[in-house]
This record gives structure tokens, sequence and C-alpha cells, in this order.
């Protein structure tokens, strides 16, 4: 009450003042003085505000003035000089994965966008963004208030523009000078740019921690993909949130671990906070509304997180790295091109070659190239799993190395490695491939191009018969001799060769010396045209890049013996040749690389070189069909699933089998394989169920089946390889290639080939002659002065010596390792007659008969066994009424075996040989009833008595029957008699 009362009676005296006119002048001064005083304190302000503007101005161009004025092209290029994820494909587009990158990123457009999280990034990164023109002044004043004063609530003051510069521009530096910079070209920037081409451009760069996999990923597709598995313009309002709340503190907001994977649940929380104060901004800014903001709250982002995905390194590591390896080679060659280098300048300049080789790698990390590959997927990935679990490579082989320093032993223990390719003859587009047994990302060695091994005789059509053919030295049917010899070798001693199992085939037709790879008669054909250096006029044609200088000059190339060796893809490549008439196309993997902006920076083209006519080539061809038919490939047939493919092909042994080989052609493509321990040793197993051949050719089966059945058009043509002009088929003698003779179509050795019309033969064989002649020790041999003419064959034929001396045979000291001893031709050859004096036929007179047969009867034959001589040519048989009779001769033979029916008598055998010599009596055999014996004790010299005249008689008539013969040949020609 009492406050109440002073207060009425103050507003009382307040009345009386004011009604007398005391307060109005009292007010009218202290306002004077009060806005004289204010205006001086604008005025104070206006002037201060001025100058520190002037000083502010004049210290923010003073930050400026070494910036320079940058143009719209400019500022263009630096603003979407973005790294970006290059991207690797399959054939026909099929995306397999990114090369390895530091920071991976996908371009996106604002399109591919979904506007809520466009939206999302507004309100949380720049609320102003679509009215301010780079800067907002009070944002900054209260960032530097905040820095200045050290607050613990630190906001920012750069705008989505100012950010976008200080990434694609300036640098992370913290600085006053790089501050203004900033602000400087955020203001020009937004001059130049529409405010969609700068959230666009900022959305593409702006980092968002790392994705499920733990690579570091920038860019909002990336991380739309690599967080939640969809792509940017498929978020919800909670995925939107989340994503725009990342780049404030990527590292701590990701939900994945650096390895890949989910973080715990307390290292998720603070990416989840985030989100939420994302929502709260969008509500705040009216983007979103109550009811959808409360419902984003409750929403269980963590279900959406994706799971970890294999890269294309844990996926395909192999093919990968080969990839990655080839892209950058080209990338290379092109960046060194466009800076006016040559790829020799390169090879010239070491220090030159690796800087474009950098060059080359940043780029193909950064430039989000597309590398499209030639490789079909669905064949690739039958391949790896058939490579896999295939179960019959053979086994596991333990090493064992002692360090003669220490006297330290190491062991370890290698399985048999594998590869193989498959190629498209005329374009030399490699479709697949397999390349390591247990390939990871830290064992991803390609066997089938980086590894380097002899190719065993798989060389052999091309480098000895292809090239022979087509030099016209040898045909299909050209006979060679197959037998024990040396060859020169110039600058090391002479080079001696055997087969495979250590045998030796006489005379064979190159056909059957390819079918059956013998080596003797792959030798001989390379050794009469080394002087022409086929290894550079047709292996270097053909892609092989391995070979040595002294290489070239070794017989034992021939075998495919070499100081380094070839690669699987090489090898194969070469082969494809005769796929496509003898024209070689370059094997190659990456079909084109395009640039991120769609332009073609590299794409392959196919340029065939001719290496054989169409009629070598189709010859050779011929020739390895014989390889799969009835040759060393034959266990092909049984393996195959695809029946009616035209194949042609060629297996292949190194030295010491350290190396299977098996290559095959159809007209479309060209298949092969290779299996070999890693460090070379012997893969022969005679304990293993297959012979390491045929684990090879199975291995080689089981991808080709596979291939087949996904791309049977292609991979089994039922198509045949068509035969060009040119190819003739023409009857020759198989003893010397020449055309048939009369006695050589006698000796049944006339066999009919295919020829290249250039090179059929035009002579007429001349290896064999005609005369008397008898079988010594199984062989003919011509008949001697003293040979006793019923064992002869006056029609008989025999080896021309002339074609001998010609052909060196007439050096051997047996002919008959010559004679062929496989087929129905082994029997032929021996019924025709060696010459006097040549090898095989030099029998002398030692003066002793032959040693005296045993005999038997046998049904109702005599048989005897062979005495022990080797110039028996044939046994007269005796016969007598009795034991100790007059034995008379009744026939000879030449075999071991006489027909003599039932008739009681004693007979006995007696050998002759070459030179006329008889032996003694055999033992005799009776038939029937035995006879009486008047002087048993004189029987055996009675017999011999009785029988050398039976034989003065025989002599007797022969003596006449060739003085009838002589009388009646008189009237014939010289020519004649000389024949």
């Amino acid at each position: 009450m009492e406050f109440k009362e002073k207060m009425l009676e103050y507003r009382k005296k307040l009345s009386t003042l004011w009604k007398t006119g005391k307060i109005q002048h009292s007010s009218r001064v202290t306002y004077d003085v009060v806005w004289n005083v204010i205006l001086f304190i604008l005025v104070i302000g206006f002037i201060g505000f001025i100058f520190a503007g002037a000083v502010g101005a004049g210290y923010f161009a003073s930050l400026v003035k070494d910036e320079p004025i940058r143009s719209y092209e400019t500022m263009a290029q630096d603003i979407y000089d973005y790294s970006e994820t290059s991207k690797l494909y399959f054939a026909d587009e099929v995306y397999f994965g990114d090369i390895n990158s530091e920071i991976h990123r996908e371009e996106t457009t604002l399109e591919n966008i979904s506007p809520i999280l466009t939206q999302a990034v507004i309100a949380t990164e720049d609320e102003y963004f679509n009215e301010h023109k780079g800067i907002v002044p009070k944002a900054i004043f209260r960032a530097m208030v905040q820095e200045v004063t050290n607050s613990s609530v630190q906001t920012g003051g750069s705008t989505l523009t100012q950010q976008l510069i200080k990434n694609q521009i300036l640098t992370d530096e913290v600085s006053f000078e790089r501050k203004a910079v900033e602000m400087l070209l955020a203001l020009r920037l937004e001059r130049f740019f529409e405010k969609d081409e700068i959230l666009e451009a900022y959305l593409n760069i702006v980092p968002y921690g790392r994705d499920a996999s733990g690579r570091n990923i920038a860019g909002v597709q990336t991380a739309a993909k690599g967080i939640f598995g969809i792509d940017a313009n498929e978020v919800n309002l909670p995925q939107a949130a989340y994503l725009a709340g990342l780049p404030q503190s990527p590292s701590a907001y990701t939900p994945f671990v650096n390895s890949g994977g989910l973080k715990d649940e307390s290292g998720i929380q603070p990416g989840i906070n985030r989100m939420k104060t994302v929502l709260y901004r969008m509500y705040d800014m009216e983007y979103i509304t109550k009811e959808e903001y409360e419902e984003a709250l409750k929403y269980d982002i963590a279900a959406d997180f994706t799971k970890k995905q294999p890269s294309s390194r844990e996926t395909y590591p192999v093919l990968t790295f080969e990839i990655e390896e080839r892209a950058t080679k080209i990338i290379k060659k092109v960046l060194a091109e466009e800076d006016g280098y040559t790829s020799e300048d390169l090879n010239k300049n070491e220090a030159l070659n690796k800087e474009y080789e950098e060059l080359a790698s940043r780029a193909l990390r950064n430039n989000g190239y597309e590398i499209h590959s030639t490789i079909d997927k669905e064949i690739y990935d039958a391949f790896q799993e058939i490579g896999k679990d295939y179960q019959h490579y053979g086994r596991d082989h333990t090493f064992t190395v002692k360090d003669d320093e220490t006297g330290e032993t190491t062991s370890w223990t290698e399985e048999i490695q594998a590869a193989g390719m498959l190629i498209e003859n005329k374009t030399g587009r490699i479709i697949s491939f397999f390349g390591n047994r247990e390939a990871s990302i830290d064992n991803h060695y390609n066997y089938a191009t980086r590894a380097v091994r002899s190719n065993g005789s798989t060389i052999k059509p091309l480098l000895d018969y292809a090239p022979a053919l087509e030099k016209g030295v040898v045909q299909p049917g050209t006979p060679i001799a197959d037998y024990p010899r040396t060859f020169p070798n110039p600058g090391g001693s002479p080079y001696k060769v055997g087969n495979y199992g250590g045998g030796n085939y006489g005379m064979v037709s190159a056909r059957t010396a390819l079918a059956n790879s013998y080596n003797i008669p792959a030798v001989d054909t390379y050794m009469k045209i080394i002087q022409d250096n086929p290894a550079k006029e047709y292996l270097d044609k053909m892609g092989i890049t391995t070979l040595t200088a002294g290489d070239h000059t070794q017989p034992s190339l021939s075998l495919g013996a070499m100081d380094r060796g070839v690669t699987v893809e090489e090898n194969i490549n070469a082969f494809s040749t005769f796929g496509n008439n003898g024209k070689f196309s370059d094997g190659y993997m990456i079909e084109k690389i395009v640039s991120k902006d769609g332009d073609v920076l590299y794409e392959h083209e196919s340029k065939p070189v001719e290496v054989f006519s169409p009629q070598t080539n189709y010859l050779t061809l011929d020739m390895m069909r014989d390889v799969i038919s009835s040759g060393t490939g034959s266990y092909l047939n049984s393996q195959l699933k695809h029946g009616g493919v035209d194949w042609a092909g060629k297996t292949g042994t190194s030295n010491d089998y350290k190396d299977a080989w098996f290559v095959a052609i159809n007209p479309n493509v060209t298949f092969g394989t290779w299996i070999g321990y890693k460090t070379p040793a012997s893969i022969y197993d005679p304990s293993y169920p297959l012979s390491y051949s045929q684990r090879n050719i199975k291995l080689w089966s089981e991808f080709m089946n596979a291939a087949s059945d996904i791309k049977p058009e292609l991979v089994a043509p039922k198509e045949k390889f068509e035969r060009p002009g040119g190819i003739v088929e023409r009857s020759y003698c198989s003893i010397s290639g020449m055309l048939p003779s009369e006695l050589c179509e006698k000796a049944g050795l006339v066999k009919t080939d295919l020829f290249n019309e250039k090179y059929v033969p035009t002579k007429t064989d001349d290896s064999l002659i005609s005369g008397n002649q008898v079988l010594v020790d199984g062989k003919a041999v011509k008949a001697g002065s003293n040979t006793p003419s019923e064992f002869a064959d006056g029609n008989g034929i025999t080896f021309n010596p002339e074609w001998l001396k010609r052909n060196g045979f007439d050096k051997l000291s047996d002919l008959s390792v010559i004679y062929p001893t496989r087929g129905e031709d082994a029997e032929k050859w021996k019924k025709i007659g060696i010459p006097s004096g040549s090898a095989g036929s030099s029998l002398e007179d030692d003066g002793k008969a032959p040693g005296a047969p045993s005999v038997k009867k046998s049904g109702h034959k005599l048989t005897w066994s062979k005495p022990g001589d080797n110039d028996v040519v044939g046994y007269r048989i005796y016969r007598a009424g009795s034991s100790g009779g007059d034995f008379k001769l009744i026939g000879n033979s030449s075999q071991t075996e006489y027909n003599i029916g039932n008739e009681n008598a004693v007979y006995i055998v007696k050998a002759v040989d070459y030179f006329g010599n008889e032996s003694k009596a055999s033992n005799e055999v009776t038939v029937g009833d035995k006879p009486k014996n008047k002087d048993s004790s004189k029987g055996n010299k009675n017999d011999d008595k009785k029988v050398e005249k039976a034989k003065d008689n025989k002599d007797k008539k022969d003596e006449k029957s060739d003085e009838k013969k002589d009388s009646s040949d008189k009237n014939k020609s010289d020519d004649k008699d000389d024949e």
C-alpha cells in the first residue's frame, strides 16, 4: 500500500510540472543533446566504416593481387578436371569391374540425381545456394568471429561454390590469402556458370568416405552405389539425408571400415546422428513436412547398407591385371603419339618410355575410360570353373634345393599348372583364356600370356613343314627316311636326334611323319631350308617375339628347343594363321577404349599379314587333320562332345617331358592348351591312368566342349576348310616321291596324295630295277654268280644303285634302316632286292657250309628251324624209300616248311647259302611204316653221298636249261642286255 501511495504522489508532481511547461523545456534540451551525440557517432561510424572498408578492400586486394584473371574456358577445365574411375567390360558391353585407383568416382548428371538428394545437400551445406552470388557475407563474418574467438561451434562460411573452388582449383591450405582467392573465384564462377552446373559439378567431386568394399569414394553416384547399392536417382528421403551428411566428415560418418564391411554399432551411430541433423534442416527449410520428417527419423537406415562386394581384382584377378597392363600399353602409345613420339622413340629412350608409362598409368586410373575387352563372359567363366575343378592334371611334385654355402635344403611342392587360349582366326580376337589354377588378387600370374616355355613338336607345322611346302621342298606324300643319323650344327658338334620312345620308322611320308610327330624327318626337312632362315621369314611374321639370334641357326629349333621359349598366346596365335587361309592376324584383347565424354580413344583394327599361300596353308591343314584322325592326337576323338567339326591340330612335348601342348584349328577358331610345372620338371608319370598327353588333350576337350555348348555357331562350325584352287590329287611312288614306274607299281608301292600343282613331280621313279634276287635273312638281295638259281626270282625288283647313291643311302652300313617298320609297306619293301656291294648286301663267302636244320613232321608238312647262319637262301628236300636208301631231290623251299603228304618214305633237308654252299643232311624224318635199315651205322654217310649224286643230276639239268635260255636271248637288243 505504501508503495502505491508514493507512486500516485509522484505522478501528480509530474503532471503539475508538465502543465506549468517546465518539463517540456527540459525535454527539448535533452533531445537536442542526445540527437547531436547520435549524429556525431553515426558520422564517426560512417567515416570509420568507409575507412575500414577501404582498408579491408585494400587488404583483400593485396591478398588476391597475384591471382590471374581466369577465363570461362580455364575455369571450366579446372572445375571438370576431376578423376573418374575407369571401367572394365567383357565383350558386348558387359561390365565386370573398375580399374583400381586411390579414389573411385563415377560421374553423373543432375538429371540422374534424385531431387530429394539435391535438396538435402543444399539444406545442410548451403541454405542460400539459390540466392547468393558465390559467397554469403554474414556467413563469412560469422565464421571469422568464431575463428577469432576460438568458438567451440564452427559453422563454416563456405558456400557450395566456394567448396567446389577449394576442391578443384585451390588447396586445403588454411590462410586468409587462400580464403580471399576462394571468394574471388567463387564470385567469378557464379558469373560464368548456372546454378545447376555448379551443383552438378559439386555432387561429382565431393568425397563420401568409403564404400562397402573399403574403397575411397567420391561423387554422389558412387556413394549411392557403394553405400546402398542403388543409383543416385533411386534414393529415398532417409538415404538422401544420410548421403548429404557424409561430406562434412567422410571418414567419421562412413559406415564401413578400411578393409570393407560394416563398422560396429557405435561406429555407425555418428553417421545416423548426422542424418537426423540433415533431416531437421530439410524440415526447417520446408523441403519436407513434419510427418515426413518424423517418419524418416524412425527409418532403419542401417538395414539399407549394402554388403561387401568383391572387386574385379578379386573376382577376375588374372583377367583384370591382364587388361590393365594391355590398356596401359595402348594409352602410352596414344599419349606419346599425341606428343609426336613413335613407338620406336620410346623403345630407344628408356627415360622417355618410363615417363609415358607413368602418364598412361595415371590416365588409366583417373580419366574415367571405358575399357572394352574381347573376352566372352560366359565362355571365360566356364573356362575358370573347368580349369579349377579339372581332376586329371597329374600329381604334385616336390622340389628340393640344397644351398652350396650353408648345406641347408629347401623344399616346396608345386601342382601342375595349365593355360589355354581361344582365338578367332580372321581377326585375332581373343575370345577367352585360362591363366592360373589358383588365381587370386595376390596370385594373378597369367601362364597364358607370361610363361615362356618350349613349344616342342607344335613347332613342326609352323617352322618345318609349312615353310618347306611353301618352297616346294616337300609335299604331303614326300618320302623322308627316318633312321638314326646326325645333322650339321654350325658352330657346334653335330646334332644327334632321336624319336620319342627311341624307335625309328624307315621311309615315311611327310604326312605320316607329322601325324606321328617323328623327329628325324622334321629335322631333315628343316635342314633343307635352314639356309633361308625360316624362323625370320615365317615365325617372325606369325608373331613369335621371343626367339634369340642363336635360335635362328640351331637345328634343334625344328623340334621346339629354344634359348627361352614362346608364350602360350603367341604359339596359339601363330597356329591361327592356318585358320585364316595363311594370313596372320595378331591376337588382341582390347577392342576399344572410350573416354568419359564418349570419344573413342582407341579401337583395334586387324591388319592380316600374308605368311603362306592358300595352297601351302591347305596342305598343312590336311596333314594336321591326320594328327587327330590317326596320329598323336587321336585320343581327342573319344573326348569331343560336338562331332562333325573340321579340326586340324598338333601335339607337342618338350625335352624331358617338361611341357605338354595341344593346339587345334577349325575354320573359325584356334584353341590350345599347355600343362607343366611352374618350375620346369617332368610331368611324365607311367603310374597315372592317363598319359601326360592324354591329360592335356582331355583338358583341351573339356574347355572346348563347354565353349561349343555356349557358342556353337562360333566355336563348333559345321563348315569345312575350303580347298583352294591349285590343289590336285596325284599318284606317286612312295619310295622316291616321283611319278610311278611300272616296277614301283609292281612292288605295290604307288600311293595317292594331294599336291600343290606347282610342285607335282614330273620325272618317273627310277629307284627300282629288275633282276634275279633271293631272300636272305628275310630281305631281298640281288642273286650272286654262285647263288643257286632255284632260289632266285628272275622277275625280282632291286633298288637302283644310282638312286641309292643320289640319296646318300649307299653310305649306310645297313640299308634296311630305311625300310618302313609299320603298315603294309613294311613287308613290300623286304621283297625289294639290295644290289650287290650295297649296304645290306655285302655278304662274304667264308667257305663254310651252313648248319644243318632240325626237321620234324607236322601234319602233312615237314617243318624245320632256321640255322644260325645269316646267308641261307633256301632249303633242298630229299626223299628215300628207306633209311639209308638212295635219297633223291624232290623239291626246294625258301620257307621253313614243305608239303609231303602221307606216303611211306624217309626225308632229309639241307640248307643252302647265298654262295651255293649246302649243309649236311638234317636228321631223318620217317613217314608211315618204318622201313628196314640194312646198315644203320652208315646211314648218314650214305645219305650224303646219294644226295650229292642227286644234286649233280639236278645241276646238269640246270646247265642244259641255261644253254637253251642263252640261245633264245641272242636276238635281243644290247639295251635290253644292259638293263
